[in-house]
Parts: structure tokens; C-alpha cells; sequence
């Protein structure tokens, strides 16, 4: 069974996500990091793969995604880094960024070697839906890899029908309209969407992100979905740290245990 779906029938609730952007803030932490965010007890983990380009997210992760590259991170080289990923981690990997690195490394040896490594599922805003449907969708569940589609507060029930259909993971709930980092408290307008997309009973289970940064935010959107997605909180954590394992540490004990 793919380690996302194992996942949701082994923990249904409170699923703790954390993103982390490949090659920040040192060109070889992704593995390190992975091996602390699994010691800590996080759920599954969304690596980034740093792009030039990452319009849907804010300052934060365009930092991390420029310093990345910097270091010279690049898909060919993550993809190295994972290659025995799946001998020391057991939770879901799932791979997060945009269509046109994966273009570029052309997308059957994308599927390929993300396959090769053991990453479960990607995420890619920017896939459209009618393009996933038409060219790829063979092509993922050729290599076994789930694709998880986002819906926003925009997004009508008919396309979030859709969505569930074509869904064999979960379904990834943007917070509000906006990019990455939001910094305000879950806010009423936020829970009657969330509301509005519990009372669908859709098939899937479903995360939320965007503007996840601490307990209180994380506790309150539970309440809604199967679990939260934490990114650019993250980001900060780990930003000039030298000493990943403390800092790492510290931060998921005030996810899980902070007043």
C-alpha cells in the first residue's frame, strides 16, 4: 500500500506535514533534516524542489528556493541525495514544486527516478488539471506516484468533485488567497470554507496549508481536516541554524506540546 494512504488509515487525525525546501539551508541538509523531522514524530514530509520562480509562495520560501540554487541544488542532484533515502525513512516523501523543472528534466525520468528513491506523491500547483488528466495521469500511476491536487477558497464544488475523482492521496487545502507565509490568525471567513469543504464528505483526506505557523494555528485547522501542512515557520526554524538537530527539535515540540 503507498505510505500516504497507509498513513491516513493508521492516523486520521491531527497529521503533521512539514515542508522543507531541498538544498537550504546547506546544499546536503534534505537528508539530515529528514532524519530529524522523523525522530521528532512529523508524519510526512513535502521537499521542496528549489525553483527560480515560485510565484504561489512568499519571501520565506523564495529565500530558501534562491539560496538552494545557490548552493547548487538542482533535481538531478536531489535526486542523488535520495537515491537510499528509503534506508533510514519510512514516513510518506512527497515531492512539492512547479511543472517546469520537471519539464525541463523531462517528465517520464522525473516519474522515474522519484519512484526510484521511494517519494510517494508530488505536488505542482501548477499542473492543470485538464493536462494531468489528458497526458499524465498514465503516466504517475505507471510509477506509482500519487499526484495531490490543491482547491482554494475559489475553487467551485463542481472542480473539487473533480479533484476527489482523480484523487488517490489527499487533498491539499490553500488556507486563503494568497501566497505562502500568511502571518494573521485563522480567521472566520477561513473556517466556513473549511467548513464548506468538510460537509462535501469527500472521498479523500484532506491537509491544510498556507499560513500553518504554530500550535494554536495548527490545533485550529485540525479541527477541519485530517491534518495541517507547515512551511514557512519551518523555513525560519531552520534558517541560520547551526545546529539542525536542536533547532529541528525544538521547533516540532512547540507544534505539539506548546500552550
Amino acid at each position: 500500500m503507498n505510505r500516504i494512504k497507509e498513513l491516513f488509515q493508521r492516523k486520521p487525525h491531527n497529521i503533521l506535514s512539514v515542508f522543507s525546501t531541498a538544498g537550504f539551508p546547506e546544499l546536503e541538509s534534505i537528508v539530515p533534516v529528514l532524519e530529524q523531522l522523523q525522530a521528532n514524530g512529523v508524519d510526512m514530509v513535502e521537499i521542496g524542489m528549489p525553483f527560480s520562480d515560485p510565484t504561489a509562495d512568499g519571501p520565506v520560501i523564495q529565500h530558501s528556493n534562491t539560496i538552494a540554487i545557490d548552493n547548487g541544488m538542482t533535481l538531478s542532484v536531489l535526486f542523488s541525495q535520495l537515491k537510499t533515502i528509503r534506508d533510514k525513512i519510512h514516513i510518506p516523501l512527497v515531492l512539492m514544486g512547479y511543472i517546469n523543472p520537471a519539464m525541463q528534466y523531462g517528465i517520464d525520468n522525473f516519474l522515474k527516478d522519484a519512484h526510484d528513491c521511494g517519494i510517494d506523491g508530488v505536488i505542482i500547483p501548477d499542473l492543470p488539471l485538464y493536462e494531468y488528466e489528458t497526458f499524465y495521469r498514465e503516466k504517475f500511476s505507471q510509477y506509482q506516484i500519487q499526484n495531490i491536487f490543491l482547491v482554494t477558497p475559489q475553487t467551485s464544488e463542481e472542480r473539487i468533485r473533480k479533484i476527489d475523482a482523480l484523487t488517490d492521496a489527499f487533498i491539499y487545502i490553500v488556507s486563503s488567497n494568497a501566497i505562502t507565509g500568511g502571518n494573521s490568525s485563522i480567521q472566520t471567513v477561513q473556517t466556513a470554507y473549511f467548513e464548506r469543504i468538510q460537509n462535501m464528505q469527500l472521498l479523500n483526506p484532506t491537509l491544510i496549508g498556507f499560513g500553518i505557523r504554530d500550535k494554536q494555528t495548527f490545533d485550529a485547522t485540525c479541527q477541519y481536516a485530517n491534518g495541517a501542512i507547515i512551511g514557512t515557520a519551518f523555513i525560519n526554524a531552520i534558517d541560520m541554524s547551526d545546529d539542525l538537530s536542536k533547532d529541528i527539535h525544538s521547533f516540532i515540540r512547540s507544534i505539539q506540546y506548546a500552550d
